[in-house]
């Protein structure tokens, strides 16, 4: 079993620097989910009451510190690299070690740093690192079957269409379908078609 360094996570591409999120991220991270709250709360679970409080993302940090230190989840912000500036996350949940050696992948990004390349390089960078650094075998992601520009992204990134999952997750605040995809470090499954 592969463990993760004890410093600080960070995982560089050719924009961006993908880092554990910490305390100090807190009115970037606010202010950008936010001004997107439109862009993002039809794809996410219901936002709690204090989501953006700072005591919510007090204990985000500390979830994504715990997280990364005992192995179960890669949680990252994307941090562009020319200014600093905070663009979204991604993190790699539910790692399963055992017969699995599995992962499960969530991204979003501010609705003025999308479409321009900037997840397309956060995902592969994270698939990456799942592989080589952490000896995982398997990627998971779903998204809603009409998320066009997410299912087009998982695909651009070498993710194939599995199939579908009736009443999923909840997102916002309703049971939803979601489909399947999966990106394998070994990847023998040639085309598959998308329903």
């Amino acid at each position: 079993m592969m463990l993760l360094p004890r410093r600080k996570l960070r995982i560089e591409t050719e924009r961006l620097t993908l880092r554990q999120p910490v305390i100090g991220d807190f009115r970037y991270w606010s202010e950008l989910r936010a001004r997107c709250a439109d862009f993002l709360t039809p794809w996410e679970p219901l936002w709690a009451e204090d989501h953006l409080a700072r005591k919510g993302f007090s204990n985000r940090v500390y979830w994504a510190q715990r997280s990364i230190a005992n192995g179960s989840a890669v949680p990252l912000f994307l941090i562009r690299r020319e200014d600093e500036v905070l663009l979204g996350a991604i993190t790699l949940d539910n790692i399963r070690r055992g017969p699995a050696q599995a992962g499960t992948l969530g991204y979003w990004i501010g609705q003025e740093f999308s479409r321009q390349g900037y997840m397309q390089e956060a995902i592969e960078g994270v698939v990456h690192y799942a592989f080589e650094r952490l000896d995982l075998s398997r990627i998971e992601a779903a998204c809603l079957p009409e998320n066009q520009a997410s299912r087009g992204l998982l695909e651009k990134c070498g993710f194939k269409y599995e199939g579908v999952a009736q009443s999923y997750l909840q997102i916002n605040g309703r049971w939803r379908t979601h489909v399947l995809y999966a990106a394998l470090r070994a990847d023998r499954r040639g085309r598959t078609d998308v329903g």
